[in-house]
């Protein structure tokens, strides 16, 4: 067992230590991986207590969703503490906070050889955290019990808790302050009862959240805002064509420029570092760079090809193949045809920006990311550190979606701080740096063939290509931490997530992936794979009800066969009244997702009036499994349903001479506040399994608004952003 002492930086004043051993795929666990100071103890790696209180650890980045109230919530309450008494803080880079279901539980995962890693995605935090925070806030309780009735010579049972007190049945009291120190050195329970939920005091009510004062006051600390002593600032200069070579370039201008304190060349560009952001910009506009070749197709046509030529090569895998869907295919009632979607942004409101300090042999890096160990693993790889001597300090995000699983803004960062020893370095994007250098969501393309026979669908081919995410990013990591590759597996099941496993009871049923050669990098994007597939099946689907002449959200229900889907598709029907009179000019659209396990369907209602769709009301029902906090829930559905609309109305990254055309929001719009639907949701728990949200409301967005249209206009639209088809007020 790795101590305390060997483990902890800077924990010398403190004595004792334990390891908490949870299952469910779960390592051993070790005292949280912070910094303590004198007087304080670590419990478990969730909790930390001192004679001002108790801190809660939060393993998991916080960019707007909630998961520090909620994660922190998890251990408060079986802890026995009021929530509004504690401290919240998020974990530093370690394998302590691994996120085992992202990376342990999932065989794709495993067969990558990646062990698992602290890493914030894919509405993991909640289903990892659910049962590991809970035992050690309840080891934690257990523990403090126990030096309690050490110190009055009682049994421990005798004993209870409120409100951050041990309580001895003559009403004597010791607070969890006085006991920590005593406690850190007795030996964890090793399978700690969880409280019943009808015994539940904070999970299942609606938190105020813990960010949301400083949020309002503009006193959160945004990678953007790190300020630190002789703070040097930067911005980045790299090829517009992405993966292409920097030949030269001629920095004379810039460096001649007041404030510039250097230009650093990197093998794709260069960060020009500044006494202010503002001087380093200006500085970054009179480098003449001469720029190479693209790696892939110089314009967007090019792309679009390689995706569909990928029809035309042997089949990548096929994930799911039932009945005989060749023979019956060849019967009469055969509709076919080809969807498509765009590359896509991630478009966070905070620019990418991290800070690096290099001196006395130890590196910190501050930064808004979903990766603290990676980010860990890429300072050590630039500066030849050990990993224990690099700290990362992981701040508020202004969204995230992905975006922050890439490391580009950290190496920008940490080379500038290397070239300028002893200095830290805030480096920040310009706005069109970030958009035309990101790791997008992939465009793709869906070719099918289905049948209608007996007043019902009974087959569909489902053919899809889509560059693998796992190529491209595995590349990168390659690149900035000197890894060797990982053994990518012979299926990316992000190629076909989102429409191999929808539950309808077609007797034929095919789902096939087929793989291009890489183009642009591509990247994680909230609900990733689902985002696309989605559009594509849920569209077909409504296209098969027309074919059939069956009311679309009664053949869906006729065809499912999963429980909590027939339970979001009974719910959102009753919701938005679906089946009955409508206004003048006005439709609706319905779409079901069954995203990693989760069941969510939405109605989206759309009024057209002067050859303009206006977006009138949206509503949504969600399975959750388990709900912990309702507001917080319905809030993360609203937002993630939204950005779903605004990427399918709007969002496309094209290419012209291999660089990407879209470099502000000009020319990438996002939804206005005037142009958002009202949006109404429902919450439903099958309780055999927890869920998260983050990405829930994404997936059916697109084909909900795209089968709306079609209602509306009888055009159905196959190929994203729909602002080429219509016009939208």
């Amino acid at each position: 067992m790795t101590t305390r002492r060997g483990f902890l930086i800077g924990s010398a004043a403190v004595a004792g230590g334990l390891a908490v051993g949870f299952r469910l795929h779960q390592a051993n666990q070790e005292p949280a991986a912070v910094e303590l100071n004198p007087g304080q103890s670590a419990l478990t790696p969730y909790v930390i207590i001192d004679k001002s209180g108790i801190t809660i650890i939060t393993p998991r980045a916080e960019m707007g969703q909630g998961i520090h109230t909620t994660l922190a919530a998890l251990v408060a309450e079986e802890l026995d503490v009021a929530f509004e008494s504690v401290r919240v803080e998020h974990g530093t880079a370690s394998d302590l906070y691994a996120n085992h279901v992202l990376y342990g539980a999932r065989p794709f995962w495993r067969r990558l050889r990646y062990r698992p890693e602290q890493a914030t995605g894919g509405q993991t935090s909640i289903r990892d955290a659910y049962v590991k925070m809970r035992l050690a806030g309840a080891a934690a309780r257990l523990m403090l019990i126990q030096a309690a009735a050490d110190w009055w010579g009682v049994a421990a049972e005798t004993l209870e808790t409120e409100a951050g007190e041990v309580i001895a049945a003559g009403g004597e009291r010791l607070a969890y302050a006085d006991l920590a120190e005593a406690a850190a050195k007795l030996e964890p329970p090793e399978d700690p009862p969880l409280k019943p939920r009808e015994d539940w005091r904070i999970l299942g009510t609606s938190l105020p959240r813990v960010d949301m004062v400083s949020k309002c006051t503009g006193t959160a600390q945004y990678a953007i805002d790190v300020e630190l002593p002789d703070l040097l600032y930067a911005t980045v200069r790299r090829s517009p064509r992405l993966g292409g070579e920097m030949l030269d370039f001629d920095a004379t201008r810039a460096e001649a420029m007041p404030g510039v304190e250097g230009v650093v060349p990197m093998d794709n560009g260069v960060i020009v570092v500044a006494t202010n952001t503002w001087y380093a910009m200006r500085a970054a506009d009179q480098i003449e760079f001469q720029w190479g070749p693209a790696p892939y197709p110089d314009t967007s046509e090019g792309h679009r090809q390689r995706i569909d030529q990928a029809f035309d090569q042997p089949l990548y895998y096929r994930p799911r193949d039932r009945g005989d869907v060749e023979a019956v295919l060849r019967g009469p009632g055969v509709i076919e045809g080809t969807y498509r979607v765009p590359y896509l942004a991630h478009a966070t409101m905070e620019p990418m920006s991290a800070t690096a300090w290099l001196r006395d042999g130890r590196l910190d890096i501050w930064a808004g990311n979903q990766f603290p160990t990676l980010a860990a693993l890429v300072g050590a790889n630039l500066t030849g550190l050990s990993r224990k001597a690099v700290r990362v300090h992981t701040t508020y995000m202004g969204g995230g979606f992905g975006r922050r699983f890439e490391m580009d803004d950290v190496e920008a960062a940490v080379r500038a701080a290397r070239a300028l020893a002893g200095r830290p370095v805030r480096v920040t994007y310009t706005r069109e740096e970030d958009l035309t250098h990101d790791a997008y969501r992939p465009m793709a393309s869906a070719r099918f063939r289905a049948r209608v026979a007996d007043g019902g669908p009974v087959a569909l081919d489902l053919d899809l290509s889509a560059p693998s995410l796992f190529v491209s990013g595995n590349r990168r990591r390659h690149r900035i931490t000197g890894e060797a590759r990982a053994s990518i597996p012979k299926k990316d099941v992000s190629i076909t997530m989102g429409a191999k496993e929808q539950p309808y009871l077609l007797p034929h049923y095919r789902v096939t992936a087929y793989r291009p050669d890489d183009l642009l990098p591509v990247g994680w994007w909230r609900s990733v794979g689902e985002s696309q597939n989605c559009f594509f099946h849920e569209s077909i689907m409504d296209e098969l009800a027309q074919a059939a002449g069956q009311d679309p959200l009664e053949m869906r229900l006729a065809l499912m066969k999963h429980g909590p889907g027939r339970k979001v598709l009974e719910s959102v029907a009753a919701m938005s009244g679906w089946g009955g009179p409508l206004p003048a000019g006005h439709a609706r659209g319905v779409a079901f997702a069954l995203a990693s396990g989760q069941a969510t369907a939405q109605v989206i209602e759309i009024r057209l009036a002067d050859d303009r769709i206006s977006l009138e009301k949206a509503w949504a029902a969600v399975d959750v499994g388990v709900a912990l906090d309702r507001r917080n829930i319905e809030a993360q559905v609203q937002g993630a349903l939204l950005f779903g609309l605004s990427s399918a109305i709007y969002g496309e990254i094209t290419v012209t001479d291999g660089a990407v055309d879209q470099r502000n929001f000009d020319a990438y719009p996002l939804l206005r506040i005037h142009q958002a639907p009202s949006v109404e949701v429902e919450i439903h728990e099958s309780g055999k399994r927890i869920f998260g949200v983050g990405e829930a409301g994404t997936p059916a967005a697109a084909p909900a608004l795209g089968n709306a249209i079609f209602a509306a206009t009888g055009q159905r639209v196959r190929e994203l952003p729909f602002v080429r088809s219509f016009r939208f007020a």
